[in-house]
């Protein structure tokens, strides 16, 4: 069965070819302008959200809609730090990734809760099974609504125009424009520009207490989740030395993702046993106090080691760019 063949809802809803872009993502080095290597993670991005629509919809597998999450959230990074390289369309764009955005994360936060919980819950006694097979179907329940606001949203004349506004600031120009009367920015300006974000994470780490609120760790991932989108999109930009210093930073910024996600899904955890006691029957209440207290114990786990991370975080950085 050709694509043409397949139902709608298995085939993305445009095509890049529709969207002006090329049959293959476009590429950049070390010599090209800093916009080109705007517009390439762009391309490249687009092409992985429209990869991974159809399964979103479909909501076969939640990791489809994950992926399609991270491709949108590396766009809104891409454009939040260099958006203005190619024009004064990149922060209207941005802002209708961030209306899209809310509607993945909505599902995406259920898909971890309710696959956490299920691990948890597996290595209880068999009489608490069934309470907790009832606790669990409770948040089925929601996300159930939360995708449908999520179907609707992207079968919305919004959500094409959404598409269009990306591939216009994809598209490749016949030749790139100075973007005003000092010298366009170069690969070498990617590069250095690591800094910034570095800079602003070092800052946010510095302020915090030795205990620092829960609200303030996942601050702090969001800190680093965009120094690796920006050291991402500068890693093609640079030479090979300094290149592999970058990856070493991409992987530093990766672990600290994981150690503060796993923080902030362990306080998600517990916030929803507190609230969902009050609404269901004694025995679903007892198996959800089991399971915060076992989130509670992750929470003080990981944050035992989220400044060991850090540091090499800030090692990584600083052998990339000296601050």
């Amino acid at each position: 069965m050709t694509a043409e063949t397949l139902p709608r809802k298995n085939v993305p809803s445009t095509t890049p070819a529709a969207l002006g872009l090329g049959d293959r993502p476009a590429k950049a080095g070390p010599d090209d302008p800093a916009a080109t290597h705007v517009r390439v993670k762009l391309d490249v991005e687009i092409r992985a959200l429209l990869a991974h629509e159809p399964g979103t919809k479909s909501g076969v597998d939640p990791e489809d809609l994950h992926q399609m999450r991270v491709a949108l959230r590396r766009m809104r990074s891409v454009l939040k730090l260099s958006g203005r390289l190619v024009g004064p369309d990149a922060e209207p764009v941005r802002a209708e990734l961030g209306w899209l955005g809310q509607s993945l994360g909505d599902v995406r936060d259920y898909d971890v809760l309710i696959g956490h919980l299920r691990e948890v819950v597996a290595e209880f006694e068999v009489r608490d099974q069934p309470a907790a097979r009832r606790l669990v179907s409770k948040f089925v329940t929601e996300r159930g609504v939360a995708k449908r606001r999520l179907t609707r949203a992207m079968t919305s004349p919004r959500y094409d125009s959404m598409l269009q506004g990306i591939g216009r600031l994809a598209r490749q120009p016949a030749a790139e424009e100075p973007i005003s009367e000092t010298a366009a920015p170069t690969s070498a300006d990617l590069v250095a520009g690591l800094a910034k974000p570095h800079r602003k994470l070092a800052k946010a780490v510095k302020a915090l207490p030795s205990d620092p609120p829960d609200d303030d760790l996942h601050a702090l991932r969001i800190y680093g989740k965009k120094l690796r989108y920006a050291a991402e999109m500068a890693k093609p930009a640079a030479k090979k030395k300094q290149s592999a210093r970058i990856q070493r930073l991409i992987k530093a910024t990766k672990d600290l993702q994981t150690v503060l996600g796993d923080h902030q899904d362990a306080c998600v955890a517990v916030d929803r046993m507190r609230g969902v006691v009050a609404s269901v029957d004694a025995e679903v209440a007892f198996v959800a106090g089991r399971i915060a207290e076992k989130e509670l114990l992750r929470r003080t786990e990981l944050r035992a080691v989220w400044r060991d991370v850090w540091a090499e975080v800030d090692a990584a950085a600083l052998a990339v760019s000296p601050v």
